[in-house]
């Protein structure tokens, strides 16, 4: 039985299964305006202040169902509606001022927005522009930060609060991460979906047989589905209309070969590369260290790696990647690989999509899914490329020194980055991925339990190729492994 680990979780399925029905039964359009209604029926509201504010946010979230802003670039939109019940003041003095002579906090304020009453220190909040100088000038530790959670969440400062009290996102600074989506304890950041077009897509080759829908599962799909046989889940997938579902682990096994051969000829020349897997992190080298941009690894993803071989072996494929990440929606449109993976949706979409088609999970056969490696489907967590790349290149007895690092988050990203820059980084190979953890914590995954981990290895083991070569022989990949990220 589905579980969902937030209440933000669950009002996101609730739209998203109802749009899926009604995409299905191609009767969306006459009901649209009737969604919000039908998810917040009344009188009295679940989580709100009132119900009527309910379906105001509903009616926000089936706008980014429906793929959102369409003059916004950027992956996920601030719900006005949701956003409005963090405090709208960062800074705020306690009890626990002393009222000292001295008045360091109003002296350290740039703006006077800090003034003394009955010995008491007090803010002018229309003054005050939140750089935060007065709480640490305070001896006493009397004034509390109360960032919110998705200002504190984001590795960039993309977010700021406008005059109105509501966060607001820069594209110049976004790197589509997702860590405001997660964070945000009233769901008031969302990204935009792709789920009705991948629906139309699937009715479409219902009717058209030259109209092949293939699903292209991201190896962390085996920590998401864990109230079900993982085989299942494919079974699933092509009673719903896809053709075939297909590993991007096997992408991954591709992966590890070309940037085995790509970091021998790399290290020749620089001091060291970086992965090329995880879009969010290649889009934080771009906006914050440029001029580190050469020593990205130009081998595609996974994603468009395995969405490339699909491509050749059948002219008439569309090709939807179904994982845990909202940058692989951005990496998808990138003008080198664009229409090489035609949608990409998530695990929650995915989801409502299996439940709006009423998929019976105890009356299905389970379909099995073995064509990687064990190794390419440890991608999905910190450590899994790395340890992928250093075992190709024991296979093929490569002459190299392999030292990786390993940088889960942006966080200790910048911190590697800044050291390579320096000319001081202790190693010749960077793995970068922006989610602690690796993609099995990914933004938009279902279960962010303690067992995740285990639940891929688990899944990892039952893989039947032995290695990236053997897996992937069969494969033609001239002039499909290689591009600029961005």
């Amino acid at each position: 039985m589905r579980k969902f680990e937030n209440q933000v979780q669950l009002v996101k399925y609730e739209i998203l299964k109802k749009i899926s029905e009604y995409a299905f039964n191609n009767s969306l359009d006459g009901h649209i305006i009737d969604i919000p209604k039908i998810v917040n029926p009344g009188p009295d509201p679940r989580f709100r202040c009132c119900v009527y504010h309910e379906r105001a946010v509903s009616t926000e979230r089936v706008k980014m169902a429906l793929g959102g802003d369409k003059e916004d670039p950027n992956l996920v939109e601030v719900l006005d509606s949701a956003c409005d019940q963090c405090p709208t003041n960062r800074f705020t003095i306690t009890e626990s001022c002393r009222g000292y002579l001295s008045h360091r906090c109003s002296l350290s304020c740039p703006k006077d927005a800090i003034y003394i009453r009955n010995q008491k220190a007090h803010i002018d909040y229309s003054k005050c522009i939140e750089c935060g100088k007065c709480k640490e000038a305070c001896p006493y530790n009397s004034i509390i930060d109360t960032m919110r959670p998705c200002q504190r969440a984001c590795p960039t400062n993309a977010i700021s609060i406008n005059n109105l009290k509501k966060a607001t996102i820069s594209y110049k600074d976004c790197i589509q991460c997702g860590a405001c989506v997660y964070q945000c304890p009233f769901g008031a950041i969302q990204d935009k979906s792709e789920i009705v077009e991948v629906i139309k897509e699937l009715n479409r080759s219902s009717e058209d047989k030259d109209s092949n829908i293939y699903a292209i599962l991201a190896p962390s799909f085996s920590t998401q589905f864990n109230y079900v046989n993982l085989e299942k889940v494919i079974k699933a997938l092509k009673i719903i209309g896809f053709k075939d579902v297909v590993e991007v682990a096997l992408g991954a096994d591709l992966v590890t070969i070309w940037e085995g051969e790509e970091f021998k000829s790399h290290i020749a020349e620089y001091s060291y590369m970086t992965t090329s897997c995880c879009p969010a992190f290649v889009n934080y080298m771009h906006k914050k260290f440029p001029d580190q941009t050469h020593n990205i690894s130009s081998t595609v993803s996974p994603m468009i790696a395995i969405s490339q071989i699909i491509k050749r072996m059948d002219e008439n494929a569309k090709v939807v990647f179904i994982g845990p990440c909202i940058a692989k929606k951005g990496e998808k449109n990138l003008n080198s690989v664009k229409g090489v993976t035609d949608y990409v949706i998530t695990f929650e979409e995915l989801a409502a999509i299996i439940d709006a088609k009423q998929i019976n999970f105890e009356k299905i056969q389970a379909n099995p899914l073995n064509n990687s490696t064990e190794k390419g489907r440890g991608f999905a967590a910190s450590g899994g490329v790395a340890n992928a790349i250093s075992n190709y290149i024991k296979l093929k007895e490569l002459d190299l020194e392999f030292k990786p690092i390993l940088c889960s988050g942006i966080k200790e990203a910048k911190k590697v980055l800044t050291m390579a820059k320096l000319g001081k980084l202790q190693g010749n190979f960077i793995e970068g991925m922006a989610c602690n953890g690796g993609c099995i914590k990914g933004p938009v995954t279902m279960h962010y339990g303690n067992k995740d981990k285990k639940s891929l290895e688990n899944y990892s083991k039952l893989a039947k190729e032995k290695d990236p070569v053997s897996a992937t022989e069969i494969f033609n990949t001239e002039n499909i492994m290689r591009y600029n990220p961005l």
